[in-house]
């Protein structure tokens, strides 16, 4: 196993940190690393937010369900699926481009996603903990104001970046599934439930299958953050859902 998938196999979210500093040398490395992602059309539809205010430090941790903890990363890094800034490239130009629609909005969110991924990988080199935050995808109206969002650009995720303490190196990295139970070939393909209880075997703690699956959908399926996240991101598609009504529109009139 070379170094790569090392890191990658140790590799594990880190809430805890030092408090030493990350320098401006291992940032840079953190954002150079992002930006060499692959990306649709080489066209890195993505905006990465540095965010170096404190007082935005701590209200994206409120609005992020009271993650306390990541007003105390030395970097915070939201990465936005832009569908914005292309237009603009392309009205410069004096073209009249079309409204982003869905497709656009799915291809933003994956250059963005992987140059996040990047990010994490690169700062795991140098020793560099980091953690993501899916909550920034809730509570849209504060989170456009708070970070000065425009129309077609969304706040894909999250990432804290710090250096992880004793106890965080040591805690042992929760469990992943085994590739057979994640990997279907060539098709999609349903478990059996003699498979789904096989594959949960020996990770519901002393809990049996049906009561430990009851009280996982409670906190995550059911629970309010998931809603929240829900309402938020129809607000964030309306912009996008709205390139449809203008086609339906136009082949209407037409």
């Amino acid at each position: 196993m070379n170094e790569i998938v090392k890191a990658l196999h140790a590799r594990k979210s880190v809430r805890v940190y030092t408090g030493e500093k990350i320098s401006k040398e291992e940032k840079a490395h953190i954002l150079e690393a992002a930006l060499q992602a692959p990306s649709a059309g080489c066209q890195l539809l993505y905006t990465i937010l540095d965010i170096t205010d404190e007082s935005k430090k701590e209200k994206l941790a409120v609005l992020c369900d009271n993650q306390l903890f990541m007003a105390k990363a030395e970097l915070m890094l939201v990465f936005c699926a832009d569908c914005r800034k292309w237009l603009t490239f392309y009205e410069e130009a004096g073209l009249e481009p079309r409204v982003p629609g869905t497709g656009d909005l799915l291809l933003a969110v994956e250059d963005a996603l992987i140059a996040a991924q990047n990010a994490v990988t690169a700062a795991e080199s140098m020793g560099i903990g980091s953690c993501y935050i899916g909550d920034v995808m809730e509570n849209a109206e504060e989170m456009k104001a708070l970070l000065q969002l425009p129309k077609y650009v969304y706040p894909a995720c999250l990432l804290v970046f710090g250096h992880p303490t004793e106890q965080q190196k040591e805690r042992k990295k929760p469990e992943r599934f085994r590739v057979s139970d994640i990997v279907c070939e060539n098709s999609y393909r349903d478990k059996s439930g003699e498979e789904i209880r096989e594959m949960f075997s020996g990770r519901t703690d002393a809990k049996g299958y049906d009561e430990w699956m009851e009280a996982f959908w409670k906190r995550k399926y059911e629970s309010d953050f998931s809603k929240e996240m829900n309402r938020s991101m129809e607000v964030y598609l309306r912009d996008f859902l709205s390139s449809g009504e203008e086609a339906d529109e136009k082949t209407e009139n037409n």
